[in-house]
């Protein structure tokens, strides 16, 4: 992000990283992101054996890793002036590419909010306050609605809360079975 010249966060999707001779970086990151999300449900269906959520949050989670998957082979459209070059504006339409990347996006994202939502329930019947808080924060931050004028942050800030909530799952994971 800080080394391609012309991308302004306030201005321009980290999806848009994606476009131009460079992309393949932004690309990579999202197959192998997707790739982890997809390994993170094979190891909660694996670990979560019993209690709230044991069937559904690993569908879930593996739908935010296929969609991640798909948003990075489907890319956005370059606009309003990214990369160098590119008209300083919307495209006039979206190209079918540009559709499903928004599409697997938005699905992903949305799939993942629903997990933290099923924790969330699944907290609160263990009596667990804070994971139940920050589970429950987690998916509030990502379901808010998109505002047009800071939709560039909000999505950075989805993308940073996603991926601490899925390092933290999958840490928890790793040091007990949450089998009650």
């Amino acid at each position: 992000m800080l080394m391609r010249e012309g991308y302004d966060i306030t201005r321009h999707p980290i999806s848009q990283l994606a476009t131009g001779s460079l992309g393949w970086i932004q690309i990579t990151t999202f197959v192998l992101a997707g790739l982890g999300g997809i390994a993170l449900a094979i190891g909660v269906r694996r670990t979560l054996t019993e209690g709230t959520g044991r069937r559904v949050l690993p569908i879930l989670v593996g739908i935010f890793g296929a969609g991640l998957v798909a948003a990075g082979v489907f890319t956005m459209d370059p606009e309003y002036g990214f990369p160098v070059g590119t008209p300083d504006g919307p495209v006039d339409e979206m190209s079918w590419h540009s559709i499903a990347h928004s599409a697997a996006a938005a699905i992903a994202f949305t799939a993942l909010a629903v997990a933290a939502i099923v924790l969330t329930i699944r907290h609160v019947r263990r009596r667990a306050a804070l994971p139940a808080v920050l589970n429950g924060l987690a998916a509030l931050i990502l379901l808010m609605p998109m505002s047009p004028s800071h939709m560039s942050i909000q999505i950075a800030v989805n993308g940073l809360v996603a991926f601490t909530w899925t390092t933290v799952v999958a840490l928890s994971l790793r040091r007990s079975s949450w089998s009650a």
